[in-house]
């Protein structure tokens, strides 16, 4: 009897199996190296199977040219981010640099300001602010073992701020001159008519007891008179912007917008001592000059 081999046609297929595998691989991965035998044997066969390794290449260098440059956005952003970062902080220290500058640029006013005009005041710093309902003040870095005290004339190189209402040993809170509750003995600089400035609700200024046949008018500056104690004369208050006449009254009024923008006040300047008015400025000559 026979012996049938029944694993001939196994193995027959297996090795089959294993050159289509070893084919595919071969077109897959040496594409243009097989492209190139196919196209030297110069045959039917050989011409048509190089159409599909054609394919094969552009496909395998289409993923690769995909792959490069996707590793190449990858080193750029990573590029970018870095960047992203040495920018912020450079815009950092500008911001530094340029708030120090600013600083530095507001004290050198202020000091050559007191120079020129009192040298009598000492310079202070905005630490607090309160603009609330009922009262309109700012809080000074500077108090009684400074030497400063209750009714001290406040004012920038600008004009006036207002007048310390209270301290302590290291703090003065200063009554601005835009509140209700605070007045200023005022001169119109142009027609030397005098009033009392007082605060406004709203924030604003306005001029009290002008005399009616005053010509007082839009845009005149108002400053301070010096007939009270805590500044000097020719410190500049405001700006009308509208005169006021009531029929039957006694006086004009006016209402001003201030000179100095009390929320954007950073260093102020404190007259040390009560302001005592000369007999020079009793009589009408100023003792200011009025900054323009």
């Amino acid at each position: 009897m026979r012996m049938v081999n029944l694993r001939a046609p196994y193995n027959a297929r297996r090795l089959a199996f294993a050159l289509a595998v070893i084919l595919l691989l071969g077109f897959l991965l040496l594409p243009s190296q097989l492209q190139g035998v196919f196209q030297q044997l110069g045959s039917p066969v050989g011409w048509i199977l190089s159409w599909p390794l054609r394919a094969v290449a552009s496909v395998r260098d289409g993923i690769a040219d995909l792959w490069t440059g996707y590793a190449a956005l990858q080193g750029v952003e990573e590029e970018n981010r870095q960047l992203r970062k040495e920018l912020e902080y450079l815009q950092g220290q500008n911001s530094q640099l340029r708030e120090a500058a600013a600083a530095t640029e507001r004290l050198t006013a202020l000091l050559e300001f007191k120079a020129q005009v009192l040298p009598s005041m000492i310079a202070a710093q905005v630490i607090g602010r309160d603009t609330g309902n009922w009262y309109r003040t700012i809080i000074l870095n500077k108090g009684e073992s400074d030497g400063l005290e209750p009714d001290m004339g406040v004012i920038t190189a600008v004009g006036v701020v207002g007048r310390i209402v209270k301290t302590t040993a290291a703090t003065s809170v200063v009554l601005l001159a835009t509140d209700p509750n605070n007045a200023i003995a005022g001169l119109i600089q142009r027609t030397r008519d005098e009033g009392i400035v007082e605060g406004t609700t709203q924030g604003l200024a306005h001029l009290k007891y002008i005399p009616l046949l005053s010509s007082a008018r839009t845009g005149d500056r108002v400053v301070t008179s010096g007939l009270v104690g805590g500044f000097p004369r020719g410190l500049a208050i405001g700006t009308i912007t509208r005169i006021d006449k009531e029929e039957g009254a006694l006086f004009q009024s006016a209402e001003l917008t201030p000179e100095v923008d009390a929320n954007r006040v950073e260093e102020v300047l404190v007259i040390q001592s009560p302001y005592v008015p000369t007999e020079g400025e009793r009589l009408g000559a100023p003792s200011v000059k009025p900054k323009s």
